[in-house]
C-alpha cells in the first residue's frame, strides 16, 4: 500500500520539479549582455531626445506654481499625486535650467555608456521624476520610457558597445562574461512588454468598432493625427476590415506566440510594421520607435554579437 502511494505521488513530484527547473532557466540563466548594450544606446538616445524637447517649454510644464499645471493642482487630475515624487517639487525657478541640463548630461552619458551603473540608475529616476511632474501630458511613450529605463538600470547594459567597456577592455582585456542579471533584465522587459500588449488587446475587445472591423478607419480619418492622406481607404473597406482584424489578432496573440521560435519572427516583423506604420501615418514616430526598440529584446544576443564583430572594433564588444 505504501509503495502504491509513493508511485502515485512520483509523477506529480516530477512535474513540480520540471516546472521549477523551467522557471529557474527562464529567469536565472546566464546571458550575454549584448542585447542590453544595443537597447541602452537606442533607449538612451530616445530619453535624451524626448527630454531635450522639453527644453522648448521647460518653465511652462515644470515651473512650479507658475507652470501650466501648478503643483498644487496636480491632485485634481491624479489622485494621490503628492506621493508621486518629483525633484521639480524640491527646486526653485533659479535651479530649473541647471537641473534640466544636468539631466540631459546624465542621459547622454548613459547612452554612450559612461559610468553606466550610476548613470543608468539616475536616468531611470529622472525619467520617472519628469513623468510624475508632467501630470496630464503623459502618453504611452513616457510609460514605455520609464519601464525600459528601470530594467536597463538593473542589468549590466554597459558591458557592450560602451565607453565603460572600451576602458575595461583596454585595461584588462577580458571578454564579457555572461550574467544572471543580464538575463533577468531582458526577461523583465519581455514580460512587461507582453503585459502591455495583452491589456491593450483586451481593451480593444471591449470596443464595438474593433468587432465591426472599422476601427482603423476611425484612426486614419482623424485629421488631428493624420500625417499621410489615407482617406482613400474609404473605397476599400474590405482592406480596412482586414487591417483592423489583423492588428487585433496580432496584439491579443502576441503575449503567447512571441515566445515559440517558430512564430517569433512573424510577430516581430508584424510589430515593426505596425509601430512604424502608426509612426509614419499618424505622426507618432517616437512612440513607434520606442515600441520597436522594446521588441528588440526578443532578438538573440548571439546574432547581435556575431553581426557586431563584422563591423565594430573588438574593444567595444
Amino acid at each position: 500500500m505504501t509503495n502504491k502511494v509513493l508511485e502515485d505521488e512520483q509523477p506529480s513530484l516530477t512535474y513540480a520539479q520540471q516546472w521549477l527547473s523551467s522557471w529557474n532557466r527562464f529567469w536565472f540563466t546566464r546571458r550575454d549582455p549584448a542585447v542590453l548594450g544595443v537597447l541602452r544606446i537606442l533607449v538612451g538616445g530616445m530619453l535624451l531626445y524626448t527630454h531635450l524637447i522639453w527644453s522648448f517649454e521647460l518653465s511652462t510644464f515644470f515651473g512650479g506654481e507658475e507652470a501650466l499645471l501648478p503643483s498644487s493642482l496636480r491632485e485634481t487630475l491624479v489622485p494621490n499625486a503628492s506621493y508621486r515624487w518629483s525633484h521639480f517639487d524640491w527646486i526653485g525657478p533659479a535651479l530649473l535650467w541647471p537641473a534640466h541640463i544636468a539631466a540631459l548630461l546624465v542621459f547622454a552619458m548613459f547612452t554612450v555608456g559612461v559610468l553606466t551603473r550610476i548613470t543608468g540608475v539616475f536616468s531611470a529616476l529622472l525619467v520617472i521624476s519628469y513623468a510624475n511632474r508632467a501630470t496630464g501630458t503623459q502618453f504611452g511613450l513616457d510609460q514605455i520610457n520609464c519601464f525600459l529605463a528601470v530594467y536597463l538600470a538593473l542589468g549590466p547594459s554597459g558591458q557592450f558597445l560602451s565607453v565603460d567597456r572600451w576602458l575595461h577592455r583596454k585595461e584588462q582585456g577580458r571578454a564579457v562574461e555572461k550574467s544572471t542579471m543580464a538575463n533577468l533584465s531582458i526577461r523583465l522587459i519581455q514580460v512587461h512588454l507582453c503585459i502591455v500588449y495583452l491589456f491593450a488587446g483586451m481593451g480593444k475587445l471591449l470596443g464595438d468598432r474593433w468587432w465591426n472591423g472599422d476601427a482603423i478607419w476611425g484612426a486614419v480619418a482623424n485629421y488631428e493625427y493624420q500625417t499621410i492622406e489615407l482617406t482613400w481607404l474609404s473605397e476599400w473597406m474590405w482592406l480596412v476590415n482586414l487591417i483592423t482584424y489583423g492588428a487585433l489578432i496580432w496584439e491579443v496573440c502576441y503575449p503567447f506566440l512571441i515566445w515559440p521560435r517558430l512564430t517569433r519572427p512573424l510577430f516581430l516583423c508584424m510589430a515593426i510594421c505596425v509601430h512604424l506604420g502608426i509612426g509614419i501615418s499618424m505622426g507618432m514616430m517616437t512612440f513607434g520607435l520606442i515600441m520597436v526598440f522594446a521588441n528588440l529584446s526578443f532578438i538573440s544576443s548571439d546574432w547581435i554579437r556575431g553581426a557586431s564583430q563584422k563591423w565594430l572594433p573588438a574593444s567595444l564588444l
